[in-house]
């Protein structure tokens, strides 16, 4: 197998290997309390390596004399549960309330704050930022709680083993002293960092395993939490804007007579790709736009298709690609096979279609930039300002809020790019929101993909050989090139490769085209969305051509991966599986191993006579490792869920004429309530350490639907969206 070794480490496990002193030192924080800075395990910094004292943390842990504690977020809260699941491991280790343990954002460091599992740029993705932080921040919990206990036991003279601390208060219990952590944090500030530090056992836990509430949703309810878009910095003006309809497009004229006429616009701003309306609030913006004449210079994608670039996806696998995975000797296998079953599959481009438009506001001035926004990815916002500005990075400012859905698509920053490229013709700062058709028209997308998958079986119908290869874009090779190695990367291969099924001979190659005229980018499960579709789809078609049932022949390859075989028994038992349906109701089934969680869905869908599909019901059972706060685990697989059946149902973005042909809600859908599944959550007792959550879910769905309508109809679905048509009873 070819793949980049550490870099797949990274993505499996949580990173421990690092000294306490490398990690975590301590000292007087602003105003007299306890700064105890900590770093994530990443890639050593050369100032690390010369002068251990002298390194610069990248994340904090700030006790003042108030005795407030507060993280310095290297992570944003984009709904995922963050803000309180991180804190829980501080809170855990600390022996605090976790309402004491305040957040604020990590300002843009990379060097600082570099995530270790995203090949150390700074950004919340990839379902990690528990996994990295599992071990570093309990360890920084535990540390500081050591220092307030040794401060506490020096003021009182006692040996320190005869202290503990609770609460956020240090007790001698013999002689039932106390000292509150906020009375003791400039003297902790001045102990040694100890080189080592005793860690809580599982079984001693009193928050991490428990269903915390949502530290940010009491602001979410009463309006004070400030999104991106919330931004409103004194004297702001509002923009919307148009960019050209075909990627790589240029405006040729524009005719703004009628335009500057609306009341409340200030200005039109012109560049080579996109018109700007300025105003003084989006109404005015808006209409303005809409009085704009633009003539646009198409350029070369005038004419492509989304035909155009299935058929070259298509041509890709008929040739050889990079080996991702090989096992055994897959020809052979095939020759000897008593049968042979062969498919392709296709998804589609999809648009992550957030709920909070596409925004950013910035303020350009001739000595500085301040930048306010919702991103993934601050660092590289930062690093995009300073481009388009010419800034040395120091004069750039930039303040990150909560997001209204990320999904990957706030990785990228085309938008703060476009932001600032506004801005530097106007005075003062600006607010540029991009409307619901200018953001799904202008998104960067899901890469469509490709596969050509086929297998040998025995004469007991069970897999001998396992062949797959597949076409399309790689995100990483961009996005984070030294990642992409010998013609591969960890995300595009995730869920295609490393299968928890016994497979004897196995052979998965892939073929990089990236498809002209049409951006693509990280969304929701990524690389995994497309793989556990295909493969799980395909395990499902082995199943039936050895006409057995498909979850006892999944269990019959699972005697090696047991956490794997458990969460399967767990999800059929608890959907009843085997029980009789209705007619035109079927069960189907996935599993996957991915985001270092193993996962199982059944899901329960009805086919009506004229092809309608509703999902009735669907279960999951998952071994995460330790759940960390159940609660989140589940409102996480709910939403994966709700986003993934979306994406079967309904998600497809398509080109004509080089323009992508959705625009709103009303031709590009999302699931509604009325539609919306019952969703049960059993999660399984673990002692691993944290897997991902965030973004499982999604990817595990959608073959458990797709199954289950061939359970319902008979009829088996290779190309997503689902095609309704295709279901009506003839």
């Amino acid at each position: 197998m070819i793949r980049d070794p550490a870099f797949r480490a990274t993505r499996s496990a949580p990173a421990t290997d690092l000294s306490r002193r490398r990690f975590l030192q301590a000292g007087a924080a602003v105003g007299g309390g306890l700064l105890l800075s900590f770093t994530l395990p990443f890639a050593e910094s050369g100032a690390e390596a010369a002068d251990a004292v002298a390194f610069a943390p990248n994340a904090f842990i700030r006790i003042g004399r108030d005795g407030k504690i507060v993280l310095v977020m290297p992570y944003v809260e984009m709904g995922q549960g963050t803000y309180t699941s991180i804190p829980m491991l501080i809170a855990e280790e600390l022996e605090v309330d976790l309402k004491q343990v305040q957040i604020e954002h990590a300002p843009p460091n990379e060097k600082l704050y570099g995530n270790p599992l995203l090949g150390g740029i700074q950004a919340t993705g990839n379902s990690n930022a528990v996994r990295a932080s599992w071990q570093p921040l309990r360890e920084a919990g535990a540390t500081a709680r050591t220092m307030l206990i040794a401060a506490a036991a020096k003021r009182w003279n006692v040996d320190p083993a005869a202290c503990r601390a609770q609460k956020g208060v240090v007790l001698h219990e013999s002689t039932g002293r106390t000292a509150r952590y906020g009375e003791l944090s400039a003297d902790a500030a001045r102990m040694a960092v100890p080189d080592k530090v005793a860690l809580k056992r599982p079984e001693d836990f009193k928050l991490i395993g428990t269903p915390a509430k949502r530290l940010d949703t009491p602001a979410k309810v009463n309006g004070t939490a400030v999104y991106g878009i919330d931004a409103r910095p004194p004297g702001v003006k509002i923009a919307t804007l148009a960019q050209s309809p075909v990627f790589g497009g240029r405006v040729k004229s524009v005719d703004d007579k009628a335009a500057k006429a609306v009341k409340g616009v200030r200005q039109i701003v012109r560049l080579d790709d996109a018109v700007a309306v300025v105003a003084d609030h989006m109404g005015a913006a808006k209409k303005g736009l809409a009085a704009l004449k633009i003539e646009w210079d198409e350029g070369l994608h005038a004419r492509l298709t989304t035909e155009d670039i299935a058929r070259e996806l298509e041509k890709a696998t008929l040739d050889r690609g990079a080996v991702a995975q090989n096992i055994g000797d897959v020809d052979q296998a095939m020759a000897g096979a008593a049968t042979k079953v062969e498919a392709t599959y296709q998804v589609p481009f999809l648009a992550h279609a957030t709920m909070e438009p596409m925004n950013c506001t910035v303020h350009v001035r001739k000595d500085g930039c301040e930048v306010w926004v919702g991103t993934q990815a601050i660092a590289r916002a930062q690093a995009a300002a300073a481009k388009v500005t010419g800034l040395p990075l120091d004069r750039v400012v930039v303040h990150n809020h909560l997001i209204g859905g990320g999904f990957g698509r706030r990785l990228e920053v085309d938008g703060v790019t476009r932001a600032v490229e506004i801005a530097t013709h106007v005075d003062g700062p600006l607010k540029v929101v991009w409307t619901r058709e200018e953001d799904i028209q202008h998104d960067m997308y899901r890469p469509y993909w490709f596969d050509r998958i086929s297998a040998g079986l025995d004469a007991k119908g069970m897999p001998v050989a396992w062949n797959n290869r597949f076409a399309g874009a790689s995100i990483i090779a961009r996005y984070l090139p030294p990642a992409f190695n010998n013609g591969l990367d960890p995300d595009t291969t995730e869920g295609a490769i490393d299968l928890a099924y016994a497979l004897p001979n196995m052979h998965v190659e892939y073929a990089r085209v990236e498809p002209p005229g049409i951006p693509t980018a990280f969304w929701r499960s990524v690389g995994p969305s497309h793989n556990v579709f295909v493969t799980e789809s395909f395990m499902d078609e082995l199943a039936a051509a050895a006409k057995q049932d498909p979850v006892a022949y999944r269990l019959a390859l699972l005697d090696k991966t047991p956490r794997a075989k458990a969460v399967l028994q767990l999800a059929a038992n608890k959907a009843e599986w085997g029980k009789p349906l209705p007619e035109r109701v079927g069960r189907g089934v996935s599993l996957q191993f991915v985001f270092a969680s193993y996962m199982a869905h059944v899901a329960e869908v009805e086919v009506a006579s004229d092809g309608t599909v509703r999902v009735r019901r669907v279960v999951c059972a998952v071994d995460c490792g330790i759940a960390v706060n159940p609660d989140t685990i589940q409102a996480q697989i709910q939403s994966a869920v709700m986003f993934g059946v979306t994406a079967a149902l309904h998600g497809e973005i398509t080109l004509k004429d080089g323009r992508v042909q959705q625009s709103n809600f009303h031709d590009y859908p999302a699931l509604r309530m009325n539609e919306a599944p019952a969703v049960e959550v059993h999660i399984v007792r673990s002692s691993e350490p944290p897997g991902g959550m965030g973004e499982a879910g999604t990817s595990a769905v959608v073959p458990a639907v797709t199954n289950a309508i061939f359970a319902a109809t008979g009829k088996r679905l290779r190309k997503l969206p689902v095609d309704t048509t295709a279901l009506k009873r003839a």
